[in-house]
């Protein structure tokens, strides 16, 4: 039986690099070859260990943000695919050589992107979450956190006119997040101070918008503490990893509108990917300045290690075949 190489979880912090069977495509999927699989945040808890996890995990689950190149087609697959053609993919099992997908799953990657890295998956949140959003022209806006979907956030919110102020306890995130185009800044290292700079850079009023990308407790206080009467609190942050409090006397006085903006429907999803990608190939979004570190497969667990750290000039990191 052909074989194939694959990440396996097999307990809290540690990964075994397996040969495992290749995955035959079926009944209307598409096996496509991994040419590299962005590791999200969402990973860290159940690398980390939580107890509603049971381990050994598949091979190859939890990579869900591929890209790479057709391999094989199952029955009665769509027309119009081809094998050898360039696609992302929404799958599950992509720390992996190979993962198969539903072939309404996958985006065609159009030549403008031949000579980049493309997690498409990661890209379709920022897109969702800020038709979510409603930011306008005007607007001011807050990206509390700038990882890889922060700085994607400022560049849309930028984009479409708003005054983005970003905020991170990092100085590199910062200088990240001015080159993609916010104007203000402030640092999460202490609330009380980003808050004071919140209030002088909007001169009291307070932001129009904030979205909240940390999934940190602290970060979202401040993210209330910071949207204005009538404002938007936009929750983007993957809070995962234990129960939340929020400021409900806060939020009720100030008649916030509090959105949930994490999809479910694939269909949106594959929507926000094809978007994602058209957005890529037209320079209106860059994730190339943002893709920072690269591993290979053998060095998954350095890589989320990472990703949880999130040291100095770290935005995102990719596993590469």
């Amino acid at each position: 039986m052909p074989q194939m190489k694959a990440a396996v979880l097999v307990r809290p912090g540690e990964f075994d690099v397996r040969e495992t069977p290749l995955p035959e495509p079926g009944e209307r999927e598409i096996r496509v070859k991994i040419e590299s699989c962005g590791v999200c945040a969402s990973n860290i808890p159940p690398y980390e260990g939580r107890p509603w996890f049971e381990y050994p995990l598949q091979p190859g689950a939890l990579g869900h943000e591929a890209c790479g190149w057709i391999d094989a087609l199952g029955p009665n697959a769509s027309k119009g695919w081809k094998i050898g053609q360039r696609v992302a993919l929404l799958s599950q099992h992509a720390y992996a050589e190979y993962d198969v997908a539903a072939d309404q799953a996958i985006v065609a990657l159009p030549e403008a992107l031949n000579e980049q890295q493309v997690p498409a998956e990661p890209v379709a949140c920022a897109i969702n979450i800020f038709k979510r959003s409603g930011i306008k022209a005007g607007d001011t806006v807050a990206i509390v956190g700038v990882g890889f979907l922060g700085a994607l956030l400022i560049q849309l919110a930028a984009s479409a006119g708003a005054e983005v102020i970003a905020l991170s306890r990092r100085s590199s995130a910062l200088s990240i997040g001015r080159s993609c185009g916010a104007t203000d800044f402030a640092s999460l290292g202490c609330p009380e101070t980003a808050l004071l700079q919140i209030q002088k850079a909007t001169n009291g009023r307070l932001c129009d918008v904030v979205i909240e990308a940390t999934g940190k407790q602290a970060p979202l206080n401040l993210a209330s503490e910071i949207t204005k009467e009538r404002g938007r609190l936009i929750i983007a942050g993957y809070h995962q990893d234990g129960g939340r409090q929020v400021n409900m006397q806060l939020w009720n006085w100030r008649g916030l509108d509090v959105i949930n903006a994490h999809e479910r429907d694939p269909e949106i999803y594959i929507q926000g990917m094809r978007e994602g990608v058209e957005a890529l190939a037209d320079g209106r979004l860059s994730t190339e300045p943002l893709l920072t570190h690269h591993f290979p497969i053998e060095e998954l667990g350095n890589a989320l290690e990472m990703t949880r750290d999130r040291p100095d000039g770290f935005m995102k990191a990719l596993i590469r075949f």
